[in-house]
């Protein structure tokens, strides 16, 4: 018997049994007057003022093969997508930096473009006078004597500095300065103080490949911060510092190099200056999404697993812009629903990414497999054919909650044997499993599955939904109503 198509969608079969899928996952029945709301941050957390981050395009940011920009859209990157749900929601290198703070609340963003002037005390809009942190991310043209006297007044009077460094000749453009000379530079020809203020210099070496570990210190707001806790990083071709606490003795090396300690070796390290904060790293690779404008090769960094690049990075412009909680102002964790268009009532998959090896949408209003709630739905598969359709969406989990759940109704039914496997569901977070299903947990009405995602707390999770039927009798996988909710 052939199965029907998604054309002629059957009617929902009924089944014995339910799946529990896995020991965090709970079934609850479909309460008849069951209704989805999305939960908005406290009051006070949307009246925080948001911490204000600029980012560095003026130094030869994207010359080679770099591409060190949150986005293409300067100095806005919000003109490019307003409602930015995944690295690719912007382009360039550093856009998942960007996204993440975006979608974290309480960060406002902006770049600096090609062109223009870094500026203390002007009055300009981009003047640094008007942010809280100031990124320089590799930078590859020497900056201005004005320059580098605003650069030094901003820490001074407060601002926050973050310095990526590369390694020894890395000079992208040709124009007789790499990142680490630039850096080094700043440090000892700026008329505001020249004596080695920070406490640190860039080490002139290239290293291949190491992956530098944490110190231990659970107090450290760096390390410790409300994107997760950092254990370690990666260097693919970069740097170290040498740290001199004489100098200042607010110097600190957070990641060190394999064999490395003390004063010698440091991969990450932080100081201040004035009332001002600095941190500075010694390879732009792990900040690198793997993602940017058409042509260039790219790293992907961000999300390698030898490190936590990512929470570091985070933690760290949290730092720098004196943040205490999840976003730029707030403190705690406010609770919130993560998801994107968690219902499909937009009327497409919008903020979610889905393959279709029919070539047919997934979104779905038709009688035939209504909506749990609204008058959408998304249906996997169904056709009677070999078929694989995947839906996916990528949050990011805040720190600090007590609470981490994911939430989805699923509706199976299927015209296949009740008893032997032939089609399946899979959900992965991060490409881990955390749920199976098949045509022998076909039921009437949709049942709710939950899933405790505390063990991504601090970290951007990618949540998908994997439906693979066979050649032969067809089953419907029908998802409604997947929330990601944080308290």
């Amino acid at each position: 018997m052939i199965r029907a198509s998604k054309a002629v969608r059957p009617t929902a079969l009924a089944a014995t049994g339910l799946l529990l899928a896995a020991a965090a996952a709970t079934v609850q029945p479909h309460p008849a007057a069951a209704a989805t709301t999305l939960q908005a941050p406290p009051a006070a957390a949307a009246a925080a003022t948001p911490k204000r981050v600029l980012f560095d395009n003026t130094k030869g940011e994207t010359a080679g093969n770099a591409d060190w920009i949150i986005s293409t859209s300067q100095p806005d990157p919000l003109a490019q997508n307003a409602n930015p749900t995944t690295e690719t929601s912007w382009t360039g290198a550093l856009s998942a930096w960007g996204v993440a703070l975006q979608k974290a609340g309480g960060y406002s963003l902006k770049t600096l473009p090609a062109g223009n002037t870094i500026s203390y005390g002007t009055g300009g809009a981009l003047d640094l006078a008007n942010f809280d942190a100031f990124v320089l991310p590799e930078p590859n043209v020497r900056l201005g004597d004005a320059e580098k006297t605003a650069v030094m007044k901003f820490v001074q009077n407060g601002g926050g500095l973050f310095l990526i460094s590369d390694h020894t000749q890395s000079d992208r453009n040709n124009d007789g300065w790499d990142s680490p000379k630039i850096i080094n530079d700043l440090l000892t020809t700026n008329s505001v103080d020249s004596t080695d203020p920070f406490g640190f210099s860039v080490d002139l070496l290239n290293l291949t490949t190491d992956n530098p570990r944490a110190i231990t210190d659970t107090t450290d707001q760096v390390l410790n911060g409300p994107f997760g806790k950092v254990t370690g990083s990666i260097i693919r071709n970069g740097t170290t510092f040498t740290l001199k606490p004489a100098d200042n003795p607010n110097v600190k090396g957070l990641l060190y190099r394999t064999g490395y300690s003390g004063s010698t070796g440091a991969a990450f390290a932080t100081s201040t200056f004035g009332s001002g904060r600095v941190a500075v790293w010694g390879d732009s690779s792990p900040i690198d999404d793997g993602t940017g404008q058409s042509g260039n090769t790219l790293y992907d960094g961000w999300n390698d697993p030898a490190g936590t690049d990512a929470a570091l990075a985070l933690n760290t412009t949290a730092w720098l812009t004196k943040s205490t909680g999840t976003g730029g102002g707030g403190t705690g964790c406010p609770a919130a629903q993560l998801i994107t268009n968690p219902g499909f009532e937009t009327g497409s998959t919008a903020g979610w990414t889905e393959t279709n090896s029919d070539g047919t949408s997934t979104v779905n209003s038709a009688a035939g497999e209504p909506a749990r709630t609204g008058g959408y739905d998304t249906w996997l598969d169904g056709n009677g054919t070999t078929t694989t359709d995947t839906l996916s969406q990528t949050v990011t989990l805040p720190t600090g909650c007590g609470s981490y759940r994911l939430s989805f109704w699923l509706h199976i039914d299927s015209a296949a044997s009740t008893t032997t496997a032939f089609d399946t569901l899979t959900v992965t977070a991060n490409g881990t499993t955390l749920a199976g299903y098949d045509n022998t947990k076909a039921a009437a009405g949709y049942q709710q599955r939950t899933f405790d995602l505390a063990a991504y707390a601090g970290r951007s999770v990618t949540l998908k939904f994997t439906g693979a039927e066979d050649y032969t009798k067809q089953t419907s996988f029908v998802l409604d109503d997947i929330t990601v909710d944080v308290s």
